[in-house]
């Protein structure tokens, strides 16, 4: 049975029907660009400057992977379990150890993501909700509105939430997002409470025979127990109108931001449970490794990535085309 790095190894080498690549996959190398070209740079100069894989070397590695964003447990995993193939493999040539390191990055990603679900929970039949959470400024109402197109594109009646009502300039927003998707959007006055407006939402949601609402929350995370409080708030008035709800809890992250992005992770995945992740502006970084990080150390599944800012470059969330997106081309003959 063919492993999941030689699925990869045959997508870079185009030894397989993939060689035509769609629209998504070129939206992913494209997205995956700048962490692609900063990966390779990253590689080089380390081969550079070390002309023998010696312990110095091992220890430049971890430095390296930490720079490129992967995460410090996935760094030194990858740099005890390198240290053991080079020895067995007798690996010596620079093309052949960076190959191993890839080698080892993509395999361990797949391992940390074998019962992962990437796909967003839709619920067949009734009502599906999903809150978005997240501080300000990562992208998340921008995503909600992405989100919201592409549903009803796909044919379903979406309705939004303006619950973040601390800040007026939230819910203007919103409107904007949902007067450009052609979905209604349920809103209160800005200072009211965002409990009432979920409650509003939910009652109409039904009463409508809507398939998807997506509410916005506010962002703060200067008081953790203000936030959690305002949050188990709007999950009991989700739930006492539907018990099964919420189906998603989505995180959006500023995949600019590298490792501040999993610091927020952590403070909200200990505040609310978290469901999934949505990676807002991944086309504009090179910290793309941050996802890699995410898998292995958070073991939250990424569910949607921003790969462009037009209202159709959001997209559910490949694993296989990421790290397609992310090392190809970086592979070495040897």
């Amino acid at each position: 049975m063919m492993g999941f790095f030689d699925k990869i190894k045959r997508a870079f080498t185009g030894e397989t029907p993939e060689e035509t690549v769609d629209t998504v996959q070129e939206k992913y190398d494209k997205g995956l660009e700048k962490t692609r070209k900063t990966f390779g740079e990253r590689m080089n100069e380390l081969f550079a400057n070390f002309r023998t894989v010696d312990e110095d070397f091992f220890e430049e590695l971890e430095e390296t992977l930490i720079g490129a964003d992967v995460g410090f447990d996935t760094a030194i995993r990858i740099s005890e379990s390198l240290r053991q193939e080079v020895k067995l493999r007798n690996a010596k040539k620079p093309a052949e150890v960076q190959n191993a390191i890839i080698e080892k990055l993509v395999n361990l990603y797949e391992e940390e993501g074998m019962d992962e679900v990437n796909e967003l929970a839709i619920q067949p039949d009734g009502l599906t909700v999903m809150l978005f959470v997240g501080v300000n400024g990562v992208g998340k109402t921008t995503s909600i509105g992405k989100l919201a197109h592409q549903l009803k594109q796909e044919g379903k009646k979406i309705m939004l939430a303006a619950a973040d009502t601390f800040r007026a300039g939230a819910i203007d927003q919103l409107v904007v997002w949902g007067e450009r998707a052609g979905v209604e959007v349920v809103r209160g006055n800005a200072g009211g409470d965002p409990a009432a407006v979920v409650f509003d939402a939910m009652r109409r949601a039904k009463e409508e025979q809507v398939d998807v609402l997506l509410i916005d929350t506010a962002g703060r995370l200067q008081n953790k127990v203000n936030l959690m409080n305002e949050l188990e708030k709007i999950q009991r008035i989700i739930q006492r109108e539907e018990p099964t709800a919420p189906h998603e809890v989505l995180l959006v992250l500023d995949a600019t931001t590298g490792q501040n992005a999993m610091v927020q992770a952590k403070q909200f995945k200990e505040t609310t449970n978290v469901t999934g992740l949505v990676l807002s502006k991944l086309d504009g970084t090179a910290k793309g490794g941050i996802v890699l990080a995410i898998r292995n150390e958070l073991h939250l599944p990424v569910k949607l990535v921003g790969l462009g800012e037009g209202i159709d470059d959001l997209e559910p969330f490949n694993p296989n085309e990421f790290v397609i997106g992310l090392f190809k081309g970086l592979l070495k003959e040897e």
